[in-house]
């Protein structure tokens, strides 16, 4: 693991199945059918299984070819994430929350960068995809227990517009129409 790993890994244990279902349900029970909440739950499903085919494939080519979209997923997701919601935190008081998101995201960004320059079927590929999930999982545990979920109740913000807007960039990357909600990649 790297320098930057270890000192994640100690200031961010891996989080347990337990954290990660108690901060979904907790999210789930404000999200409303095709708004933004929903969508971005919808993609971090989708994060979490493109990380596990990431790992799982038995070779080179198809775990080149799972890297691939899972960057493709993590860049439009960080994209609208970094240009709707977090910009809504600032607006809704929560700076410092908004601040701590953007510089994880950056952390994952360079992480991948690195990662495609590791062979596929080495063990310091399948480390450093492990070290970007459980890194990805505690950011999605702190958005979905108490960021988004204070987000989606905050006044002044307006909530269908950050659902436009949230799956207008996130269609940006992945492609699709930005007139339709972003819910798959």
């Amino acid at each position: 693991m790297s320098i930057i790993g270890d000192a994640v890994a100690a200031l961010t244990p891996a989080p347990t199945e337990e954290d990660r279902m108690a901060a979904r349900d907790r999210a789930r029970s404000v999200a409303q059918p095709g708004d933004w909440l929903s969508l971005i739950l919808d993609h971090h499903v989708q994060l979490e299984d493109a990380f596990e085919r990431t790992k799982a494939d038995a070779s080179p080519d198809g775990r080149k070819a799972a890297l691939k979209q899972l960057g493709g997923l993590l860049t439009g997701h960080a994209g609208a994430e970094e240009s709707v919601i977090y910009p809504a935190m600032y607006m809704s008081g929560e700076t410092r929350h908004a601040d701590h998101a953007y510089n994880e995201q950056v952390i994952v960004k360079k992480q991948m960068a690195a990662l495609e320059q590791l062979d596929p079927m080495s063990t310091e590929f399948t480390e450093k995809v492990e070290e970007i999930r459980t890194a990805v999982a505690h950011h999605m545990i702190e958005e979905e227990g108490t960021w988004f979920p204070d987000l989606h109740g905050a006044s002044g913000i307006d909530q269908q517009m950050l659902t436009k807007r949230y799956s207008e960039e996130f269609n940006r990357y992945v492609g699709g129409s930005g007139d339709r909600p972003a819910t798959s990649f």
